[in-house]
């Protein structure tokens, strides 16, 4: 079972930035750490994703605006987040795979609002 410590998520103006970090134990071989995110009344999408060969996918929505970077030898993640608008309001989830597992974590709100 994976444990995430996830932080970071609050209360930011428009044109603000946020900076969410999570580090997951209790599992080994990740190759994969990302997050997701659900906005309310729509469905979890995933926002970025940073394999531990290097790859990294973003949403075409935060592309140029958010950056994923990790600290493979913690299993740590963390997610700059610039130039936010109100439709990045969400609540955030942390997410860990491994060849065999894939787990989220509680979630943290972000929310973008004047």
């Amino acid at each position: 079972q994976v444990q995430f410590v996830e932080s970071g998520g609050g209360l930011v103006q428009p044109g603000g930035s946020l900076r969410l970090s999570c580090a997951a134990s209790g599992t080994i071989n990740i190759v994969a750490m990302a997050w997701y995110r659900r906005a309310p009344g729509k469905q979890r999408e995933l926002v970025a994703i940073r394999w531990y060969s290097n790859s990294t996918h973003y949403a075409d929505s935060v592309k140029g605006r958010f950056t994923i970077s990790t600290l493979n030898a913690n299993n740590t993640v963390y997610l700059e987040m610039n130039s936010l608008s109100p439709e990045d309001t969400a609540v955030y989830y942390c997410y860990a795979r491994t060849p065999q597992t894939e787990d989220w974590g509680q979630g943290t709100q972000v929310t973008v609002s004047s």
